[in-house]
């Protein structure tokens, strides 16, 4: 079968900006594709061609097959959206809010009630169903609009930070009904995140964006494959500078790379146990104090860190309207 996503050499500038650069990949019906990237990487921008709020300088973008500069009703049909930041009403109730989506696809009353009622049933939301929407909980309103974004059936829902902000209950209740709908709905799912463990329990496969380009896409398990170390050591010390600490333990043979992020050495390895000793011993030869070391398994962090040299952090993650975006970065020249 084709693609739920087809995105070909799409580029998207604003003056001599490029936001995205030249980007290319496809979403299978059925999977779950996560867009991992730092604010200004051009997620955002991404998910506003596909969801018809943007048109790409050059390029093309199709849902289900369907273009979306030319045929960007039959794109919005295709698609549920759910934006990092709350939109359902407050001064309504849950059905309501739920009543007035499916009335905007045109959906038959019949129809639309017992959609509504199959939906808050799966998030666990039938009862509140009468009650205003101001006497939510964080979690119950994240529960309500991702079943908004399912009332009309889409085959693709677009997920924008789909957790961020909730507590870590909330959170595994919202990765489980995704899981579900995903499962009873053959439903496709691109979402992006900034939590990486996010991302390792719900993706089939992982692209990392970075100033527009993607440096990196494979499974969770292909992408960490690709980084030949296993461990990475951690390690906070003082009296020395940074970038001469980083200097001394590359000249370890068993060091892959070495870097320092927000006081800590972060060390690649091949067996952090038997490298530890080395480690500290290097440090402590230019007169360093090492006050801790951690030793880490590999993680989805560390294949992020590898392709662009920094770590996500998870106060990037910012709230921003998914209608206006995030922005150009400053070091973009705005």
């Amino acid at each position: 079968m084709p693609p739920s996503v087809e995105i070909s050499n799409l580029i998207k500038k604003y003056g001599t900006l490029a936001a995205l650069n030249d980007v290319s990949f496809g979403i299978a019906e059925g999977e779950t594709f996560g867009l991992l990237g730092p604010n200004g990487a051009g997620k955002t921008t991404l998910i506003r061609i596909l969801s018809t709020l943007i048109k790409p300088t050059s390029g093309a973008a199709k849902v289900m097959g369907f273009d979306c500069v030319k045929e960007q009703n039959a794109v919005r049909k295709a698609i549920g959206v759910v934006p990092q930041a709350m939109t359902s009403d407050m001064d309504l109730t849950g059905y309501e809010n739920m009543d007035i989506y499916g009335r905007f696809y045109d959906m038959p009353k019949k129809e639309r009630t017992e959609r509504i009622d199959y939906l808050l049933g799966m998030v666990g939301l039938k009862e509140r169903a009468k009650e205003l929407v101001a006497t939510y909980s964080g979690g119950m309103r994240r529960r309500l609009e991702i079943a908004r974004g399912l009332i009309h059936k889409p085959a693709l829902l677009i997920l924008d930070e789909p957790t961020i902000g909730l507590d870590p209950q909330s959170r595994h209740v919202v990765w489980e009904l995704l899981q579900r709908f995903r499962k009873e709905d053959r439903l496709t799912i691109l979402l992006t995140t900034h939590y990486m463990d996010e991302a390792e329990i719900l993706c089939d496969r992982v692209a990392i964006i970075d100033y527009g380009k993607i440096v990196a896409m494979d499974t969770v398990a292909g992408l960490k494959k690709q980084i030949l170390q296993k461990d990475v050591v951690e390690l906070t010390f003082s009296g020395v500078d940074a970038d001469k600490a980083v200097e001394e333990v590359k000249a370890i043979p068993s060091v892959h790379t070495a870097v320092t992020t927000d006081g800590i050495l972060r060390v690649s390895v091949d067996n952090g146990a038997q490298a530890i000793p080395a480690l500290i011993s290097g440090l402590e030869r230019l007169g360093a104090k090492v006050a801790s070391v951690t030793l880490k398994q590999q993680t989805l962090e560390d294949v992020f860190i590898h392709f662009t040299g920094r770590p996500i952090r998870e106060e990037e993650a910012k709230k921003v309207s998914f209608f206006i975006g995030a922005g150009v970065p400053s070091k973009w020249g705005r």
